[in-house]
């Protein structure tokens, strides 16, 4: 997928993902920015601790996951991310795009342990992980800043 794609996926669901994400700017919506998002992340997959991935749908861009913040080791340990269009949310494919990413974690990256935050009340993302084996081991309280404030997240 190219850059154009990318900020066009992003423009359609920027309402939808407002309440889930961290505060952007205008410029990330661009092509332009979306090309600078591309660029970091082309370093981030060479240096080896990142893996982004897009799903595409009819040429279009419905949702990326990322395996980020890879850690080798004795840790072997990474974070998922992702997100899906609100116009596919709730027809499974981002519980079968999870199951994908996890394989790839474990069987590709060889990676022993894979983690995922998501806000409390996002119960669908929970219920995403619930049905590819994660479990839930704590609550990380002001663990990220989305849409604009601290918040806590179930881990």
């Amino acid at each position: 997928m190219d850059a154009r794609a990318l900020a066009e996926a992003f423009e359609r669901n920027r309402a939808h993902l407002a309440p889930w994400e961290p505060l952007r700017p205008d410029r990330f919506f661009t092509v332009q920015g979306q090309q600078e998002v591309i660029a970091r992340q082309r370093g981030e997959l060479s240096s080896g601790t990142a893996l982004p991935m897009v799903l595409a749908r009819d040429g279009s861009v419905v949702g990326l996951l990322t395996i980020s913040s890879i850690v080798r080791g004795a840790f072997q340990n990474a974070h998922l991310g992702y997100w899906i269009d609100h116009g596919v949310q709730g027809s499974g494919i981002m519980t079968c795009a999870v199951g994908a990413a996890t394989a790839v974690a474990r069987d590709v990256l060889g990676l022993h342990r894979l983690e995922a935050a998501t806000l409390l009340h996002n119960t669908a993302s929970q219920r995403v992980l619930e049905k590819n084996g994660f479990e839930s081991y704590r609550v990380a309280h002001g663990y990220l800043k989305i849409a604009g404030r601290w918040q806590d997240h179930r881990m």
